[in-house]
């Protein structure tokens, strides 16, 4: 029996994007960007995967991600999600290790309170185009405004 061994991307298909029927390798330093997983880089159909990295003493602005889901995972850094819960402002601390949820079209901002540390997380989505809706302010998300 042979062991066959892929190392690197997979062979090119004459312009037609990557193979869909086989397993992809996207190696550090070889991010499209922020993408590592999408249907640019690797040919998926549903899923975005990539590395977001904060620097100290940053925020982003009131934003939502329109109908994709967010998955989040904290892999350095203590980053902060707000949101609004229709009484006032949550503030969720996370921590190196720890998966956040942020629902579509749901309100929020992240920030790097930290003065020397950057946030470095790795996110996944559930739509290949990067929607980011930006927002005056934060606001309670009703059953409605999800469609």
């Amino acid at each position: 029996m042979t062991t066959h061994e892929h190392v690197g991307s997979a062979p090119s298909t004459e312009g037609k994007g990557p193979l869909g029927n086989r397993v992809h390798h996207v190696r550090a330093g070889e991010l499209d960007g922020h993408a590592a997983i999408s249907g640019g880089t690797v040919g998926s159909k549903k899923l975005w995967m990539g590395l977001v990295e904060n620097p100290p003493l940053s925020a982003t602005d009131n934003h939502h991600h329109g109908d994709s889901e967010a998955g989040i995972y904290v892999v350095s850094g203590h980053p902060v999600f707000v949101f609004h819960d229709g009484r006032q402002e949550v503030r969720i601390s996370a921590d190196p290790g720890d998966f956040l949820l942020v629902p579509p079209f749901v309100p929020h901002r992240e920030e790097n309170p930290d003065p020397n540390e950057p946030v470095v997380v790795v996110i996944a989505r559930t739509t290949q185009e990067p929607i980011k809706v930006s927002l005056p302010e934060l606001y309670q998300l009703k059953e409605t405004d999800a469609g």
